[in-house]
């Protein structure tokens, strides 16, 4: 595998009678392996081709599903501290969002492609674990102005949604810088 490839592992079709937690971690490897492939093998003008509009590229969508990724896992799933290189910018900050979305244009694409991987990689076996830990009726460790924490089942749905809008954005994204389409990446 090359640096400018983020393949994840393949996804397996889950069994007809897969429970909940089951089919929705598959529901979010396939959109994952879908945006995966619309990302991957890209240089950095593939990756920092904006289409106005939208200052959007491909880039950016890497970098701002990266904070996705951990920013569920830190503030929902575990409760634990951000890691790099979140901490360094203050990841709780309202401005951490478009700092992911603008920054992108300054990294490598090795460096967005490995951040991407990751936050995925850490997101993961965090949900792994919790899932086998209580499952997704266990509240979140995020309370709500109410005080109330919304169950686990509501931030993996938040985050499978997250993908649905970027993959489809990727796919418009990746046609434009050198036609590739398609539903789903080649096994």
């Amino acid at each position: 595998m090359t640096e400018n490839t983020v393949v994840i592992t393949e996804v397996h079709e889950p069994s007809m009678t897969a429970g909940e937690a089951e089919l929705l971690l598959f529901a979010l490897d396939r959109s994952r392996a879908q945006f995966a492939w619309k990302c991957g093998g890209l240089d950095a003008a593939g990756l920092g081709k904006a289409y106005p509009p939208s200052a959007m590229t491909l880039g950016g969508l890497l970098k701002h599903l990266a904070l996705v990724e951990d920013a569920q896992v830190a503030v929902h799933v575990t409760g634990r501290p951000f890691g790099p290189p979140w901490h360094a910018i203050g990841a709780a900050g309202s401005d951490v969002g478009d700092w992911a979305w603008q920054s992108a244009a300054d990294d490598a694409p090795e460096e967005l492609y490995a951040l991407w991987r990751g936050a995925v990689q850490r997101s993961r076996a965090a949900w792994t674990a919790a899932i086998a830990d209580g499952g997704l009726d266990q509240p979140s460790k995020f309370a709500g102005d109410s005080g109330q924490a919304p169950n686990l089942r509501r931030f993996l749905v938040d985050l499978h949604d997250e993908y649905a809008r970027h993959v489809g954005h990727a796919d418009l994204l990746r046609e434009a810088v050198d036609g590739l389409v398609g539903e789903d990446p080649p096994q």
